[in-house]
């Protein structure tokens, strides 16, 4: 057995794997499910940045391999091919070079978005957004074009090679001018609702979700490592707005600090047809995610309508009576549970849906008000509105974490039954 082949097959399938955005428990379940289908014990240890793989052959000594992961990317359908691969491999079993040859096959038949369709993405996540947390068509449409001012940025920079970090202020800072620039000559513009929408195409939503399920999985310094880029993610959002917010302060005195009004062109009072309409901008914002997550065919509606049912679930419990923080776990519960299922039934990762069905719960507008809160010195109003910010991205967490611990125990189980 050519335990060496094998074993940069399982390095290279698990670097691939963690290059396009997979979760930590998925690289290293891949590369120890390959090496067990050929009777190879290993053990595999995965952080986002590095990867350490080694076995023990029968006769022999131990032999190692080590990859350092780079700047991670967002493509999920590699993501679903490469798992796809892997699979395939574990059922088969075939030659090593026959394996490798296959993993070279599958590298050259990924599928991309042109660049641009990679603009247009930009231009619909912004504007499906800003339209749902209270834009109207014009703050939609120039959302949309501060989108594709976002787009522009973030491909120079990483082709500038440029870390996250510095790509999402200088993302964030031209973007956040130009909304509110307009505002200065167009005084019915919205520019609240503009920049928030626009700053969604900046949230980590990836990392996020992915954070939360390595710590499912016990991957607890994954789990933290991306959760940490989250936040430095989030100040980095804060910075770019609020020196725009600064620099035109110099010139012009911005309106209060408080969440735009919402026009309807229906009696303020029908939830439905408010409803119907926040389903549409979350469908649009969600049609716009799923081409910059590179996602393809079949998976572009389906991840529309996840983020569909989780606005709807968090609104009608919000209907009900129910909390705005129960309505956020209900909504991050129900998308998650979609996730599970849509990724059974279509034998995909479920990544590949959750992370753009819980994209309409992510609270963009809390992070937003509270930089906004903190750069005029409303210390008690960024206190108050960062505590509500930070408990709903913990119970979304709580939602997600609950459903797909849930998940996992009833797939174990399942797979004892059948020994």
């Amino acid at each position: 057995m050519e335990y060496s082949k094998l074993l940069d097959l399982a390095t290279d399938l698990g670097y691939n794997l963690a290059m396009n955005g997979a979760e930590t428990f998925r690289v290293e379940e891949s590369i120890t499910r390959v090496l067990d289908a050929y009777g190879i014990e290993s053990e595999s240890f995965v952080i986002p940045n590095c990867m350490h793989i080694s076995i023990e052959p029968v006769i022999g000594r131990p032999l190692t391999r080590m990859r350092r992961i780079g700047l991670h990317g967002n493509d999920l359908d590699a993501v679903e091919q490469f798992s796809n691969l892997s699979r395939r491999i574990c059922q088969e079993r075939p030659a090593p070079e026959i394996a490798a040859k296959w993993l070279e096959e599958t590298k050259a038949h990924l599928r991309t978005y042109s660049f641009p369709w990679y603009l247009a993405g930009n231009f619909l996540g912004a504007l499906g957004f800003a339209l749902l947390f209270g834009g109207d068509l014009k703050d939609s449409l120039l959302a949309g074009l501060c989108g594709i001012i976002i787009g522009l940025i973030s491909r120079w920079m990483e082709r500038l090679g440029a870390n996250q970090f510095f790509r999402t202020i200088a993302a964030a800072l031209p973007m956040a001018l130009v909304a509110y620039i307009a505002n200065m000559f167009f005084p019915s513009v919205r520019s609240d609702a503009v920049v928030i929408g626009a700053l969604m195409l900046l949230v980590p939503g990836l990392l996020f979700t992915n954070a939360m399920r390595d710590i499912i999985y016990g991957d607890t310094n994954s789990g933290i490592n991306r959760i940490v880029q989250v936040l430095l993610i989030a100040v980095a959002i804060a910075l770019g707005a609020a020196f725009a917010w600064n620099f035109t302060s110099l010139i012009w005195q911005h309106p209060p600090v408080t969440p735009p009004p919402v026009s309807y062109p229906f009696p303020s009072d029908c939830f439905v047809c408010k409803l119907l309409l926040e389903c549409f901008a979350c469908a649009i914002g969600c049609v716009g995610f799923a081409i910059l997550f590179n996602i393809h065919g079949p998976g572009v509606f389906l991840c529309m309508l996840g983020g569909m049912l989780a606005w709807a679930v968090y609104a009608i419990c919000l209907a009900l009576g129910i909390s705005e923080i129960g309505a956020y776990f209900w909504g991050a519960a129900i998308a998650s549970a979609y996730s599970e299922v849509m990724a059974r039934i279509r034998k995909y990762p479920a990544i590949s849906y959750l992370v753009i069905s819980i994209f309409p719960l992510i609270p963009g507008s809390g992070v937003y008000y509270t930089m906004q809160y903190a750069v005029k010195g409303e210390m008690e109003l960024f206190a108050s509105k960062g505590m509500v910010t930070a408990a709903i991205a913990g119970v979304m967490a709580l939602g997600i974490l609950l459903v797909s611990t849930c998940v996992r125990l009833w797939s174990n189980g399942r797979r004892l039954k059948k020994r």
